[in-house]
């Protein structure tokens, strides 16, 4: 194999290592976000702020119509409020917001690690290195560069992947706000995973509905 040749199978190796490669998870700390604010209900004041994911999170994000939000809910009425029972998330339209639970949510948006292992059996991948001279072939060298791609690529993803996963989830559920109580007074951030293919304004809705 001449030289051109080798440089073109290291271009293609180079271009599916970056095309493959899993997604890590950045960790969201809502207390330290930016929030637009609606200030409709003078009683209970709602941030928030959404475009949180990146990479393959992302993209399932935008597949399946799904949006995380980071909420900031300052509650300045004179009781306490429970949201998802008495504080309820709307669009401005005063259309409540279909809210998923943290299973949905992470079950709709996570990495899927095992897809990975359809790259094993670029195990048998092996480069042929052919010398002639006077055009009769004096050596001729494989080397079996697939043993180092297949499972590198493969393994390497499936644990980048599932690292990610677990922390995706434990910032989900650090920061799940349904059946949340907020207290007269307090102000608590979190996170929800809501249907939307859009970026839509939000509003709360207070009422004594259990």
């Amino acid at each position: 194999m001449n030289q051109s040749k080798i440089s073109a199978l290291l271009t293609a190796v180079v271009v599916l290592l970056l095309s493959s490669c899993a997604s890590k998870f950045h960790s969201i700390t809502p207390e330290q976000l930016y929030y637009k604010s609606d200030q409709s209900d003078k009683e209970v004041i709602l941030g928030y702020n959404y475009d949180l994911l990146s990479g393959k999170y992302k993209k399932e994000e935008t597949k399946k119509n799904i949006k995380i939000v980071s909420l900031k809910i300052q509650n300045e009425s004179d009781r306490d409020l429970i949201f998802g029972q008495n504080l309820h998330l709307c669009y401005a339209n005063g259309s409540e917001v279909d809210i998923l639970n943290i299973d949905q949510a992470f079950n709709a948006l996570k990495q899927r690690p095992a897809t990975y292992l359809w790259y094993l059996p670029l195990s048998i991948l092996q480069l042929n290195i052919t010398k002639t001279e006077n055009g009769y072939t004096t050596d001729k060298t494989s080397i079996p560069v697939g043993l180092a791609i297949g499972p590198g690529i493969a393994f390497g993803n499936l644990a980048v992947a599932s690292a990610a996963n677990k922390k995706f989830r434990t910032n989900l559920v650090e920061n799940n706000l349904i059946g949340r109580t907020i207290k007269k007074g307090e102000t608590v951030f979190g996170l929800v995973g809501i249907m939307s293919s859009n970026y839509e304004g939000l509003q709360l809705k207070t009422n004594t509905r259990k």
